[in-house]
């Protein structure tokens, strides 16, 4: 995806877990954070305590959702993707996207993968890989500045 690109439909996906929301849900109200992970991803497990804690900080101004993107035939077991999210408290929406409809629509190639778009749901900031979460925040606190000035 380019950056001010519109946020795909969140149409596909295998298997929602901890409810299911759509892309109009996403859009007008708050900015959105959408990470990219897989159960057999370690740098995405080592991210994850970072991601919940933008979920749990910004719960009142920021949209967070998981897409659980198998990079094996091992990453399609759902219960495993299910003991993985409980353990890592995952409690955002989870989209599983085993046939990888999302990721191709995302044009993603990377686990983990952060995606931030504006309450417009135009695409803001792509970063991949384990390390820049300072960057990461910085680019959502500029999202969400620019959000709290157009209220």
């Amino acid at each position: 995806m380019k950056l001010k690109e519109q946020m795909p439909e969140l149409n596909g996906a295998t298997k929602w877990l901890n409810g299911k929301v759509s892309t109009s849900e996403l859009i007008g109200e708050k900015p959105t954070l959408i990470h990219f992970w897989s159960v057999s991803c370690h740098l995405c497990k080592e991210a994850m305590p970072n991601i919940n804690k933008f979920r749990d900080g910004y719960k009142d101004t920021l949209n967070v959702l998981a897409v659980h993107m198998p990079l094996s035939e091992d990453d399609l077991d759902l219960e495993e993707i299910k003991a993985a999210a409980a353990e890592h408290g995952i409690t955002q929406p989870i989209f599983v996207d085993s046939e990888h409809t999302l990721t191709e629509a995302f044009n993603n190639q990377y686990v983990p993968a952060y995606y931030v778009f504006d309450k417009e749901g135009r695409l803001r900031h792509f970063q991949a890989g384990g390390s820049g979460l300072k960057m990461l925040e910085k680019r959502l606190n500029r999202v969400l500045g620019e959000t709290s000035k157009t209220k």
